[in-house]
């Protein structure tokens, strides 16, 4: 009776997780190789791999992976770096400590949508960006207008809300390191860079490639972003693959070829983790 515990405590989850997750994965799934639409859900029929074989030679899903790649590589290791830099100076914070924690932990706490409405506000034609650039004489920019800046200014929103979260959880990592082993290293005459790279970055290693993983599946799931801000424009330039997924179903009205996408998503996702895996991953000899 007492080894039945531990699996009665995980039963909720474990039902939550069948509801809400395992059985939609699974719909989703016999729905790609559908062709179907809620609104005449009588028409509904197999259709095999065309769903698939559609998205792989349509134009537009490219051209949003295209646009999705750009913000994953555009994004991560900016983030990742700064939020490195930042764990690292938290670590040196002597006093006051919990106020700098929780001012650079904030922008975690609030929604994405707010965040994005507050940016909205502020790249606004008579936004407080473009006042500052009036004030110094420069030209105004038309920053969710333009195709040359819509993209870049999703993708600083993104690195603002993400790098205080980040921050923390690497400078949670640095937390566990023996401060004996940072004495002694000392001690020894080791400079400031070689305590960074010779100790901590190796003990690091676990925590950032952590980072990287939830960084990257997160990245790659960008919507709410876009869906606020620009709904894929001006002419599709942030069209990225989960805002082309979210078209096809709900203005399309295409369910299995969004879900055909969002396999693909999937697919592609795994991946670029298990690649990220393999060369972030513990080299050390077991």
């Amino acid at each position: 009776m007492r080894g039945d515990r531990p699996s009665i405590g995980l039963l909720p989850w474990g039902l939550a997780f069948l509801v809400f997750g395992l059985v939609p994965l699974l719909y989703a799934l016999v729905l790609s190789f559908q062709q179907m639409n809620p609104l005449r859900p009588d028409l509904t029929h197999f259709v095999g791999f065309s769903n698939y074989a559609r998205a792989l030679t349509s134009a537009s899903f490219w051209h949003a992976l295209r646009t999705t790649v750009i913000f994953v590589v555009g994004t991560i290791p900016v983030t990742l770096t700064l939020a490195y830099l930042v764990a690292g100076q938290l670590a040196t914070i002597r006093r006051g400590q919990g106020f700098f924690r929780a001012a650079i932990f904030f922008p975690a706490t609030v929604s994405m949508v707010v965040i994005a409405l507050v940016f909205k506000s502020l790249y606004a034609e008579d936004g407080l960006l473009n006042g500052w650039l009036a004030a110094s004489g420069l030209a105004r920019v038309h920053w969710l207008q333009d195709v040359r800046t819509a993209l870049p200014s999703i993708m600083l929103m993104d690195i603002w809300g993400s790098v205080g979260y980040y921050a923390i959880l690497i400078l949670a990592g640095r937390k566990t390191l023996p401060p004996e082993q940072l004495e002694a290293a000392r001690l020894e005459g080791l400079s400031a860079w070689d305590v960074e790279r010779r100790i901590v970055f190796p003990h690091l290693r676990p925590v950032l490639l952590f980072v990287v993983l939830l960084n990257t599946i997160r990245s790659f799931q960008i919507f709410t972003e876009v869906f606020v801000l620009t709904r894929g424009g001006p002419l599709e330039s942030t069209l990225t693959l989960v805002y082309h997924l979210y078209e096809r179903a709900f203005y399309h009205f295409e369910m299995g070829y969004a879900s055909a996408i969002a396999y693909l998503l999937l697919a592609l996702v795994g991946m670029v983790l298990l690649v990220q895996r393999r060369v972030l991953g513990d080299r050390r000899p077991a």
